[in-house]
């Protein structure tokens, strides 16, 4: 049985990089809303449990993410190859070179409800919701974050990792560097929940129903990363000769078609009773005729 690879490079494996995505991007969305927030003095209150009561005149925007589910439509190979990071330990000695797991590609359900005293009110809210996230492109948009074996926060780039810094510096051959890795995490309307399945929601957190609307984000997982130790090692197959061995007696491949330069195949007896009065036409009497 061949050595599992994930074991063989453990003593050379970091923390994994996309540990705290999730989290961050329901801290966006909640930043999101606040930051764009226009329609009085006081903006509402954001809260993650359905089952909270609130006050007589307070506005609420409940925010749950209540699914995630693996992106079907973008499914990555599990096996380990090189990462898109690259770090200029010394000059002389070239760089280090790392490797990991392709992302765990996830898709992030949230149901977003509001509670007013007035319904004319709460739909004044929801309206104002969905305007404000329909500009939300992208809840993070940010260089990709990478975490190294001995704790070293990068980017692609290999430079100390900074949120702000979304420019490359420019290379000195174009082959070179194929440019800056950037993490994006788009936000979409989405028709996922029923107005049964809704309902359902509620009553299990014990909490009366309100209207409500179902976004998608779509994030990255990566995982952590392997410091090569020192090469590759690459393992091919036996290497046999191309020409092949002359055929010994009929030959034939293995699709039934005789090779070239191979004798004809004895003819063999039909199958079934012994017939009568029967011939060949290459027999030298062919063309006589009885």
């Amino acid at each position: 049985m061949s050595p599992n690879p994930v074991e063989a490079l453990a003593p050379y494996a970091g923390p994994p990089s996309g540990r705290g995505v999730i989290g961050e991007c329901t801290e966006s969305l909640h930043k999101w809303l606040l930051d764009g927030y226009n329609l009085a003095n006081q903006p509402p209150r954001l809260e993650e449990e359905l089952k909270f009561v609130p006050k007589d005149r307070e506005e609420v925007v409940y925010i749950y993410m209540y699914r995630l589910a693996q992106n079907q439509a973008l499914l990555n190979n599990k096996r380990i190859r090189q990462a898109p990071v690259f770090v200029k330990s010394n000059p002389e000695e070239g760089g280090e070179v790392y490797f990991h797991r392709p992302p765990l590609l996830l898709d992030l359900y949230y149901l977003i409800a509001v509670h007013s005293k007035f319904r004319s009110d709460a739909e004044r809210l929801m309206g104002w919701l969905l305007l404000r996230l329909n500009e939300a492109t992208h809840l993070i948009y940010r260089p990709r974050r990478f975490l190294l074996p001995d704790g070293r926060q990068v980017d692609s780039l290999g430079r100390d990792y900074d949120p702000s810094n979304l420019t490359a510096p420019p290379p000195e051959n174009e082959d070179d560097d194929d440019g800056l890795h950037v993490e994006k995490v788009s936000l979409a309307l989405v028709d996922d929940l029923t107005v049964g399945d809704a309902i359902n929601l509620f009553t299990l957190h014990e909490a009366p129903y309100r209207p409500f609307l179902t976004y998608r984000a779509r994030v990255a997982l990566d995982g952590p990363l392997y410091k090569s130790a020192g090469g590759s090692t690459i393992r091919m197959g036996r290497l046999d000769s191309t020409e092949a061995p002359a055929p010994e007696g009929p030959a034939s491949s293995r699709n039934g078609r005789i090779r070239p330069g191979s004798p004809l195949p004895k003819p063999r007896s039909p199958p079934g009773p012994t017939p009568h009065f029967f011939r060949k036409n290459a027999e030298s009497d062919s063309d006589s005729e009885d």
